[in-house]
């Protein structure tokens, strides 16, 4: 079973007697209720409701470990501070790697809260026989977008992102920063994009190329790599045939999406 170190992930320590209902007021997953030992996936966003920083959550004894996008992570440790006020909470860099491991969750590894498909994920020492690009390469084997990859700060919506299907938000846990946007598109099904992965011959097309359904935009191609990439994709415009920079490409959705979230004709 493959294990690659996370070289792109970092942690933070959030800790003090108010650390969990601090974060559950702050983030799309509810904090309050996660265990000792429980991973969760979540998100915080701009007021707006537009992606910031995606992360997963680890409860602790002592509060909670967050693991982030290692060139954000002095970011939100600032934005966190500006948020405590007066809370009784400390925020600070913690330094233990990350590791994830694939298909599976072996021992000590934590099973990834988003889909059992993408394995485990491990915060401290242990041996990588594999590369933090294998594991990229399984995530999009999954069709499981990276947000920081793929969704550039503050112009993305987390359902844009599959948040919802990857167990990224609790609907039921009340407010949270960008809570009112983020409900009203799950609400009213006002849900027009979707990253999805494209399959295609060759080289991957360059971030941001223009996917085509005719002459009609489709949408845009973010990270990728092999012959697979991820892009945002208007839901409308997948029942035929697609393009990039002339190559044809083919939609591929993944086993873990729900039956009614892509038109029937695209299935």
């Amino acid at each position: 079973m493959p294990v690659a170190r996370l070289s792109s992930r970092a942690l933070i320590a959030v800790t003090g007697p108010e650390a969990r209902p601090f974060l559950h007021n702050l983030l799309t997953q509810d904090v309050e209720t996660l265990s000792e030992g429980e991973l969760r996936f979540g998100a915080l966003l701009s007021p707006p409701g537009r992606l910031l920083f995606d992360l997963f959550i680890l409860g602790q004894a002592e509060g909670v470990l967050l693991d982030v996008a290692a060139d954000r992570r002095d970011a939100l440790i600032q934005r966190l501070s500006m948020y405590k006020l007066r809370a009784r909470v400390q925020v600070a860099a913690d330094d233990r790697p990350v590791f994830a491991a694939w298909p599976d969750a072996p021992t000590g590894f934590i099973p990834d809260p988003r889909t059992p498909l993408m394995g485990g994920r491990l915060y401290g020492p242990a041996t990588a026989d594999a590369t933090e690009a294998d594991y990229d390469a399984h995530r999009l084997s999954v069709g499981v977008p990276d947000p920081a990859a793929d969704a550039p700060q503050d112009k993305t919506y987390p359902i844009e992102a599959d948040f919802d299907l990857l167990n990224g938000i609790d609907f039921h846990k009340g407010c949270f920063v960008g809570q009112e946007t983020t409900s009203r598109m799950k609400r009213r099904g006002s849900i027009k994009n979707r990253m999805l992965v494209l399959d295609f011959d060759g080289p991957p097309p360059p971030f941001g190329a223009e996917v085509l359904k005719g002459e009609l935009r489709a949408g845009e191609v973010l990270s990728g790599k092999g012959g697979s990439a991820m892009a945002l994709l208007r839901i409308d415009r997948l029942d035929g045939e697609l393009t990039v920079e002339g190559r044809p490409v083919r939609l591929r959705k993944p086993a873990w999406m729900g039956q009614d979230v892509l038109p029937s004709s695209t299935d």
